[in-house]
């Protein structure tokens, strides 16, 4: 049986991210050592996990429009309510999307995409919740996308 999960935008958690780094540049300070700020191109993401037992099947994204979307994960030791994040919580490889003007495929590393979404499979056993950084380039923004991830369970 299959099972698809849609990555939703946390706009709270994007707000609050952003609210970081425009304090720290008001006060003329720097990221804690190893601290990950988050990118004006980047916003967070989450996957709900309403089952554990998941076996990743294929990854089913839609561009409107010409641009890369890179999605990196983030280590199920990073709990945004209580710590920054720090760049040692960012998982490899990510998943990196494309969508050239002249063509309506979608292009991806197939080899990369396919050891990220079992990556995602095997941190559902121990995660309900788990947090992404969507960074958009070429163009390409929210607006322009949807995304989910297909699991067999």
């Amino acid at each position: 049986m299959s099972l698809e999960l849609t990555f939703n935008p946390d706009i709270q958690l994007t707000v609050m991210m952003r609210l970081r780094v425009q304090s720290l540049q008001q006060r003329g300070q720097k990221r804690q050592d190893g601290e990950r700020l988050l990118k004006s191109n980047e916003h967070v993401y989450r996957l709900d996990f309403s089952e554990q037992a998941l076996h990743f099947t294929r990854w089913n994204i839609r561009m409107s429009a010409p641009g890369r979307l890179n999605i990196i994960a983030t280590s199920q030791l990073w709990t945004p309510d209580l710590t920054h994040l720090m760049t040692r919580q960012l998982l490899e490889p990510t998943g990196l999307f494309w969508k050239s003007a002249d063509d309506d495929l979608i292009q991806c590393y197939e080899a990369d995409a396919q050891e990220f979404g079992e990556r995602i499979a095997e941190l559902a056993k121990v995660r309900k919740v788990m947090y992404f950084l969507f960074a958009f380039e070429d163009g390409l923004s929210p607006e322009n996308i949807e995304c989910s991830i297909e699991f067999q369970k």
